[in-house]
């Protein structure tokens, strides 16, 4: 089969041939029809990444495809089943394996690109606002980052939630797609606005109740002193390139909390909690209520070309690897 390879860190990615994959205990091989492409992806190949798979290796962290080999202790699924699944690593492959707890069915009316760029950014922002958050229903979210993967997933799923949301990004063009096409309900252009100033003179001075950060960075401070009393501050990422600190006087002085989110961790070590996540995502992508929204399609040579998009910020949506 045809893989993406990283064999040498920071080096040009390479297609290869390489060996068909066998499933070990309590995994599924996918044929995979498509992948999607995150900011992770971009630091796994630099080594920069939380988890480094040994050398040489696919990047890819989610994909969807068909099932067509199944481990042991496997009885969920079955060959031949429409299926999407994070996969951590490999998924810019013709096959991709992945453990079975976390693949799951495509609902009918999902087509294998929308499905492809869904299970990462929808299952981490899922995580962040119900099981990390405990967001309530007509509470103030503000999304940093909102026109990226996790954001507009993010947007989308805070307002099925019921929440009133605040979209915060770099240019105005970015602000629109946020507003008119994925629902937020007010923005932010922290480029041209003090986002403090802003969050606050936007929620009467009470400040934001939940802050869903992807970015990290310079800004990070800033914004923390834009939070409601009890507020709770989603540490999801760091696309801006640089880990932040902030002063915990902030935290003490707001009762405010510091919520880490790292789906990985949760689907590797909470594999029922992150399924009871994925009915109730995939019932709302059965219905339509939520959608994946695609930057552009990319083919396995045009991979690096994509990443370049993903840092250079100008992605609005993800972007989807055709294999």
């Amino acid at each position: 089969m045809r893989a993406l390879l990283c064999k040498e860190l920071g080096k040009p990615l390479v297609i290869e041939e390489v060996k068909s994959l066998q499933p070990k205990t309590g995994e599924i091989v996918i044929d995979v029809k498509a992948a999607g492409l995150n900011y992770p992806d971009t630091l796994i190949v630099q080594g920069k990444y939380q988890f480094q798979p040994e050398l040489p290796f696919s990047p890819g962290g989610e994909v969807a495809g068909v099932v067509k080999a199944i481990g042991t202790e496997v009885e969920h699924l079955s060959i031949g089943d429409r299926v999407m699944a994070g996969t951590s690593w490999g998924g810019l492959a013709e096959e991709a394996r992945s453990m079975a707890t976390n693949a799951f069915i495509i609902p009918d009316r999902m087509s294998f690109d929308l499905a492809a760029v869904s299970c990462m950014t929808y299952g981490t922002s899922y995580h962040a606002l119900v099981d990390r958050a405990q967001v309530k229903k007509g509470e103030t979210l503000l999304v940093l980052g909102a026109a990226g993967g996790v954001g507009t997933a993010a947007i989308q799923i805070a307002k099925r939630l019921g929440l009133k949301v605040i979209a915060a990004a770099s240019t105005d063009e970015k602000l629109s797609y946020c507003k008119e096409t994925l629902g937020a309900d007010l923005v932010i252009n922290y480029s041209t606005e003090n986002i403090k100033e802003r969050a606050k003179e936007l929620t009467g001075g009470k400040g934001v109740d939940v802050i869903y950060d992807p970015v990290g960075g310079s800004m990070a401070e800033s914004v923390f002193r834009a939070i409601a009393r009890n507020g709770r501050y989603l540490v999801v990422g760091f696309a801006g390139g640089n880990i932040p600190s902030i002063p915990f006087n902030l935290p003490l002085l707001k009762s405010a909390s510091i919520v880490g989110v790292f789906w990985g961790g949760l689907f590797r070590n909470e594999p029922q909690v992150n399924r009871k996540n994925f009915e109730q995502l995939t019932t709302w992508f059965a219905e339509g209520s939520i959608q994946s929204h695609i930057h552009a399609e990319y083919t396995l040579e045009q991979v690096s070309e994509a990443m370049e998009e993903i840092l250079g910020r100008k992605v609005k949506g993800k972007c989807l690897i055709k294999i």
